[in-house]
């Protein structure tokens, strides 16, 4: 069993969809950062499920205990423990679907992984509730990286369905991301995919999508070639998101239809720094950081929760059968996971940060 990220920013989440709370133990934070708990709840409250007309109805506030590692407002370098708690459960339905597995789902999976004893409400463990807990350790990892080098992390939706949005600049990222329920920059792009979103869900039905997102001033030198990668450690963390189902660093797949003419990143000088002209790249050459922003895109499969009749099995009898799935799911998941990705790759940014030396155990010391 694997509930751990990191190596020297280790990150452990615990907690189940329907259990009592779900929460994530940070051991190897440096000591000496003070902690802004408001901005650590604000990133808690852009995940929050009951948000908006797009997001699932379960109500859920979220508010952010921390248990220990924080002494008069600063870390203190032991590990910092941080939950919210389950309120809004309902286990009715899931009761009513044990031994029918929901296709899309882990159900099967978990049934055959851990014989049968896995907590299946809600999805226990394989639930985007999970994703709380990412949220809580990104925004830390979030708040020393800009402390301490000026990284910022910023994710964006950039597809809905068929719906694609246009490229835009950081400003707008900045600016409009967070001003429309579906998280996506464009304003006009936003209404389609809003629209697309309200309208899959009126036909008891769901959409996939896809996050962009990018960390800007990451400097060059960072990732443990050859195995450990920024670019690997990356995919495996966000691989670990619940409905995650690619991702693509740079111009990804459209790299194939590129010579090496078109896709390789010229290098130039400016301000006595190294550059690059382009960034088909997204940041990353022999699996380490060149000092361009590290972009990836992350595609989110449709939401499996849907009111349409499904086909499946009954694992009692082995005999098939049909449900339907209900209760309250976001028709489109992709607009609550656009903190969820920016909080996974802060942790693995500051976890290699921490490895590369450029961010110390202990920032400042007290005279």
């Amino acid at each position: 069993m694997s509930n751990t990220l990191g190596r020297l920013y280790r990150v452990t989440c615990f907690g189940e969809s329907h259990g009592r709370c779900v929460g994530v133990v940070v051991d190897g934070c440096p000591a000496g950062h003070r902690l802004d708990t408001g901005h650590l709840q604000a990133e808690l409250d852009r995940r929050r499920p009951g948000q908006s007309r797009v997001s699932t109805q379960r109500t859920e506030e979220d508010r952010v205990e921390i248990l220990s590692g924080i002494f008069n407002g600063v870390t203190t370098g032991a590990p910092v423990c941080m939950l919210v708690w389950n309120r809004d459960t309902d286990s009715t339905r899931y009761e009513e679907l044990r031994w029918t597995p929901r296709p899309g789902h882990a159900d099967y999976a978990a049934e055959k992984r851990y014989g049968g004893h896995q907590d299946y409400r809600g999805g226990g463990r394989f639930s985007g509730r999970l994703t709380a807990a990412y949220v809580m350790a990104g925004a830390l990892a979030k708040q020393v990286l800009a402390a301490t080098h000026g990284i910022e992390v910023l994710g964006y939706t950039c597809q809905i369905g068929s719906h694609v949005a246009p490229d835009v600049t950081i400003e707008q990222v900045r600016g409009n991301t967070d001003s429309n329920p579906v998280r996506c920059p464009d304003p006009d792009a936003a209404r389609t995919m809003e629209k697309a979103i309200q309208e899959a869900r009126d036909q008891g039905d769901s959409l996939g999508g896809a996050v962009k997102c990018v960390a800007l001033n990451v400097p060059p030198g960072v990732g443990q070639p050859i195995f450990d990668t920024l670019e690997g450690d990356l995919a495996k963390a966000l691989f670990s998101v619940p409905a995650v189902k690619a991702v693509e660093f740079g111009a990804g797949k459209a790299l194939a239809h590129m010579r090496g003419s078109e896709s390789n990143d010229p290098y130039t000088v400016a301000g006595g720094r190294v550059e690059t002209a382009s960034n088909n790249m997204g940041g990353v050459l022999g699996g380490v950081s060149i000092g361009a922003p590290v972009e990836f895109t992350v595609t989110f499969k449709p939401t499996p929760s849907i009111s349409k009749p499904q086909q499946t099995i009954d694992l009692k009898t082995l005999e098939e059968t049909t449900i339907t799935v209900e209760g309250r799911h976001d028709p489109c998941i992709v607009p609550r996971a656009v903190p969820v990705v920016e909080s996974v790759a802060a942790t693995v940014i500051l976890d290699h940060m921490i490895q590369r030396g450029y961010v110390p155990q202990v920032i400042g010391e007290i005279r």
